[in-house]
C-alpha cells in the first residue's frame, strides 16, 4: 500500500481567495490526498496568489522559500489572481513547478500527473475572456467563520484595478447553489457565514450565463435569512452605489444578518473619484452611511480608502481626511496606491512621491485607530453576543460581537465557536474590549 501524499495550502489576499483555497483543498482530499498545515512537510504546496497587495511578487517568493525549507523536493503550484496576470513571472521563480490561471485553478488535480520537480514552472493560463463560467466555493474548517462565495469577476473599469483582468466578467452563483452551500456550512455547526465575492452587490448578473439579473442582491439576502441553523450572516464588502435602501432596511430587521457593513470609498474627493472612474460621488456615500445609522445606530461601518492616487494634491488628500473625520464610521482599511501594469492610472500624470504616500497612509491609519476607539467606547455598557474563535494567543482568546467589536477573554477551549452573551465593560490596553 502506498503512502497517501500530503498537500498544504497558503492563501494571500482576500476572503474570496480563502473560500476558493478551501474548495481546491477539498478537491485534493476527494482525490485521496491528506491536507496538512503549511508549517508541516508536504509533498505538494499550493499557493493562492493575490494581485491587489503591494509587493505581490516579493510575498510570493517568501512563501515559496518557506515551503521549500520544509521539503526541498516538494512540488510547488501557484494559482489565483497574480498567477493569471503574470504567469511567466511566477513560473520563473526558483522552485515553482506549476502555474495555473483563472479557469484552470479549480482543475488543479488534473494537472498533477507526477511530483517530479521541473526546471521551470509549467504554465497553463487562459485568455481572461474565457473566464466566463462560475465555480462555487466556501471555506470551512479553517476558521470559526465560513466565507461563502456568491459572485466572481467585475464589469467595472476602475482605473487603478487589475481584478477584471485577473478574474474576468461579473458572474453569479445560482441562488439554489448558494443556499445549498449555506445548508452544508450550517450542517458543520459553523455559527457565522461571511458573504464574499469581487462585487457582491452585483449579485444576479450572469447567474445562468446571461447578463440579465435573474435575482438581485436583496433576493439573495432574503433567501439566506431563511436558512435554518445559521446564527449569523455578515456582508463582507459592498459598493456604495449597489447598497440599496431596501437592503439596509431588511438587514436592520433580519433574523441573522448582523449590523456590520464594509463599504469601499477609495477617496473623499470627487475630483479623485472621477479620475478613478468610481460609479458614485461622495454625496452617495454620505447618504448610505446616514441610511445605515438611521436604521441601525450601533452598526459598525468599515471603509476602504486609497492614498497617493495620481493627481492627489495635499489639498485633495486633506479633503479626504476631513471627509472621513466627520463621517460617523467605525474603522478604515487604508491602501497605499501602487502602480499596476495595464491600468489607466499607471500612465496618469501627477505621480505622488512614495514618501508622501507613506505619510498620508500613516495619517489615515492614525485616524482609523481614533475612529475604532470612539466606536468601541460608544458600545461600552451594552450587552452583546460574542462568537469566540479557536486560537490561543498567549493565554487569551478573541471573538467578535454582531457589530464587529473585538472582545478579549481568558483562554477557555469550551468557548470556541460558542456565542456568549456579555456586557461590554472596558477597553483593554491592546485596544480590544473586555466583557463581564
Amino acid at each position: 500500500m502506498t503512502d497517501r501524499k500530503k498537500v498544504a495550502f497558503y492563501t494571500l489576499g482576500c476572503k474570496l481567495n480563502f473560500s476558493e483555497t478551501s474548495t481546491i483543498a477539498r478537491s485534493f482530499q476527494d482525490e485521496g490526498f491528506d491536507r496538512v498545515d503549511f508549517e508541516e512537510a508536504a509533498d505538494i504546496y499550493v499557493i493562492n496568489t493575490c494581485s491587489v497587495t503591494d509587493n505581490a511578487d516579493k510575498q510570493f517568493k517568501q512563501v515559496v522559500k518557506k515551503a521549500l525549507q520544509k521539503n526541498n523536493q516538494a512540488f510547488v503550484a501557484a494559482v489565483g489572481c497574480y498567477a493569471q496576470l503574470k504567469p511567466e513571472e511566477l513560473a520563473a521563480v526558483d522552485g515553482v513547478d506549476l502555474v495555473l490561471g483563472a479557469t484552470e485553478k479549480f482543475k488543479i488535480t488534473d494537472y498533477i500527473h507526477n511530483l517530479a520537480k521541473n526546471d521551470r514552472g509549467e504554465v497553463h493560463s487562459c485568455e481572461i475572456e474565457e473566464a466566463d463560467f462560475y465555480v462555487g466555493s466556501y471555506s470551512i474548517g479553517d476558521r470559526t467563520r465560513a466565507f461563502l462565495k456568491v459572485q466572481d469577476g467585475c464589469d467595472y473599469k476602475c482605473t487603478y484595478c487589475t481584478i477584471p483582468l485577473a478574474r474576468g466578467i461579473s458572474r453569479s452563483d445560482a441562488l439554489e447553489n448558494v443556499l445549498q452551500n449555506a445548508f452544508e456550512i450550517a450542517a458543520q455547526g459553523i455559527k457565522e457565514i461571511v458573504l464574499t465575492g469581487v462585487n457582491i452587490g452585483d449579485y444576479g448578473k450572469g447567474e445562468f450565463g446571461n447578463k440579465k439579473h435573474e435575482h438581485t442582491f436583496l433576493d439573495l439576502v432574503q433567501a439566506l435569512d431563511e436558512v435554518p441553523g445559521i446564527e449569523r450572516l455578515r456582508i463582507s464588502s459592498i459598493e456604495p452605489n449597489l447598497l440599496r435602501n431596501e437592503t439596509i432596511a431588511f438587514v436592520a430587521q433580519s433574523k441573522t444578518f448582523v449590523p456590520h457593513f464594509h463599504i469601499p470609498l477609495q477617496s473623499g474627493s470627487d475630483v479623485i473619484l472621477k479620475k478613478m472612474k468610481r460609479r458614485y460621488l461622495r454625496d452617495v456615500y454620505v447618504d448610505r452611511v446616514a441610511a445605515i445609522r438611521q436604521h441601525m445606530p450601533d452598526a459598525c461601518i468599515g471603509v476602504d480608502v486609497i492614498v497617493g492616487f495620481p493627481g492627489e494634491t495635499d489639498e485633495l488628500f486633506l479633503e479626504t481626511y476631513h471627509f472621513l473625520n466627520e463621517l460617523p464610521i467605525s474603522y478604515l482599511h487604508v491602501f497605499t496606491y501602487s502602480e499596476r501594469d495595464n491600468t489607466e492610472a499607471a500612465a496618469m500624470d501627477g505621480v505622488v512621491p512614495s514618501a508622501v504616500r507613506a505619510k498620508r497612509s500613516k495619517m489615515l491609519r492614525g485616524l482609523s485607530v481614533k475612529k475604532r476607539r470612539a466606536f468601541y467606547e460608544s458600545q461600552l455598557g451594552t450587552t452583546r453576543k460574542v462568537l469566540f474563535e479557536g486560537e490561543n494567543k498567549a493565554g487569551y482568546m478573541y471573538g467578535f460581537t454582531e457589530n464587529y467589536v473585538k472582545v478579549k477573554a481568558p483562554w477557555n477551549p469550551e468557548l470556541v465557536n460558542e456565542l456568549q452573551t456579555l456586557q461590554l465593560s472596558y477597553i483593554d490596553e491592546d485596544g480590544s474590549v473586555r466583557g463581564v
